[in-house]
């Protein structure tokens, strides 16, 4: 049983922000402190008829305003939202930490990168909204014109609630689209500070921006199957994603879908290891290996296997694990504690098929205790059909596998269903290239992991999904493309 702190009793529940307004309908739940146990706050869970009230708000908005026909309004309005984000950073970064237990360091990156989005947003409404215009037969001219789809509906995962979310509300907001953002309750204070700073943002008109927390699994649902939502953006798990493109083709609803992701890191013999093992560490246990692109298989040539395995080996038993408001932390808590005992199952069952090298699991030292901590585990697989090569764990884990050749090397990275991202680690820039090219992923990086920018397009292949988030594509997925054709009139 948690104990809350005294405070938490007088503070009321936060609610959703919906059609400019707060909504404090719906049963009370608590947010939980992973890096304690302890009680964050309480929150009202959304259910139906909230998702409904800001479908509607959003629909209402969307047809009788000018914010789909105005480009300067979203502009500025998205600009507005920006300044009044970084205004807040240092708070909800520090919420953020607290609630899904990410390292305050990460939280502080988090919310500053999706401020520089909503920025790139605004710049591209300014500029994208252009058509083409074209003559092909003397007489007849045709031309085209992006408009906005409609009601956009964003459903965002918990683990990196602000930038995803922002990564997807800056190109609805930028097309012309109104919104409907589904939170989930494990970061639901974080989502009431959202909700400030959209309140605070006068230029945004009631219903534009609707931001909907919820406990269970009723809003996202009505955002998929309603007649009034015209597109969705979900990032989240491949078994998700799969059901909402089931549900959505009922009504052929246009889908951006960023899945799950089990990306390899894969290491030639020609690097050098003392440089390269700090990457494959931060890449397991940024974000507490809780991040779609979590490097989870260290792929490496068999030169330099032994070596590598040694230093990675001993590089990830150091690793510090503490709260995620402790600057000394390098790994911070679960989001909570059925999360450390999937996790800590996922490695135990790999114990039959695999050779564990670090076991890693829950620490032992009693300060810890009351927190949902996992310490980093590698187990080395031969087999690519082993569960943990396969299966996304969302965990510090990684599986480690030797390789004897490029063929080989891009034939294991290649073997799992997902195509996120992968990394490669080479001296030789022609062949990172040249296996850059065979990798079935939306996003390859040579010599580094985790690069992200505003300015390129992120999407993913197989079964991590479709669809162009961030970079000039992205204002895309919200728009249709209309076009006009027009003729000399008949003689008379």
């Amino acid at each position: 049983m948690t104990k809350p702190p005294t405070n938490i009793s007088t503070t009321p529940p936060v609610g959703s922000w919906i059609d400019g307004a707060w909504n404090t309908e719906g049963d009370v739940h608590e947010s939980i402190d992973p890096s304690t146990g302890q009680v964050v706050g309480l929150f009202h869970s959304a259910g139906r008829d909230e998702a409904q009230s800001a479908v509607s708000a959003a629909r209402r908005a969307f047809d009788t305003t000018d914010w789909s026909r105005i480009v300067q309004l979203r502009a500025r309005a998205l600009s507005d939202l920006a300044d009044n984000l970084e205004a807040r950073t240092e708070e909800i970064a520090a919420m953020l930490s607290r609630e899904n237990g990410k390292l305050l360091p990460q939280t502080a990156w988090e919310v500053s990168l999706a401020v520089e989005w909503l920025r790139y947003g605004a710049a591209s409404a300014l500029t994208q909204v252009a058509g083409r215009a074209a003559s092909p037969t003397p007489g007849v001219y045709f031309h085209s014109m992006p408009e906005a789809i409609g009601v956009a509906g964003i459903i965002s995962p918990w683990n990196s609630p602000i930038v995803l979310t922002v990564r997807a509300i800056a190109p609805a907001l930028g097309a012309g689209c109104t919104v409907v953002v589904k939170l989930p309750g494990q970061i639901a204070m974080t989502n009431a500070l959202l909700g400030e700073v959209v309140a605070a943002t006068a230029s945004l008109p009631p219903g534009v921006l609707n931001i909907v927390t919820e406990a269970g699994n009723q809003v996202a649902p009505l955002l998929v199957e309603s007649p009034d939502v015209d597109v969705i953006s979900y990032t989240g798990s491949t078994e998700v994603g799969r059901a909402i493109a089931a549900a959505a083709a009922n009504r052929v609803k246009r889908l951006s879908l960023e899945l799950g992701g089990k990306t390899p890191l894969l290491v030639f013999d020609d690097v050098q290891i003392e440089a390269v093992v700090p990457v494959l560490v931060a890449a397991c246990t940024v974000m507490n290996g809780q991040f779609c692109v979590t490097g989870s298989r260290v792929l490496v040539h068999r030169a330099i296997a032994d070596k590598l395995r040694t230093a990675l080996s001993a590089a990830l038993h150091a690793v510090v694990v503490g709260p995620a408001n402790d600057p000394n932390s390098e790994l911070g808590p679960l989001v909570d504690q059925a999360a450390v005992e999937r996790v800590d199952r996922a490695v135990e069952d790999a114990a039959v098929y695999g050779k564990i090298l670090v076991r890693g699991g829950r620490p032992e030292e009693p300060a810890l205790a009351s927190g949902a901590y996992y310490r980093p585990s590698l187990v080395e697989i031969e087999d690519l059909e082993a569960p943990l090569v396969q299966q996304e764990v969302f965990g510090p884990v990684q599986t480690f596998e030797v390789f004897d050749d490029e063929d080989e090397a891009i034939r294991r990275a290649n073997a799992t269903e997902f195509g996120l991202a992968a990394s490669i680690f080479t001296a030789d820039d022609i062949r990172a290239r040249r296996v850059g090219r065979e990798i079935r992923a939306g996003l390859v990086w040579f010599n580094t992991w985790g690069l992200l920018t505003e300015h390129f397009e992120q999407s993913g292949s197989k079964q991590s999904g479709y669809g162009k988030l961030c970079g000039p594509a992205a204002i895309e997925e919200f728009q249709n493309l209309k076009y006009y054709a027009t003729a000399a009139p008949p003689s008379q």
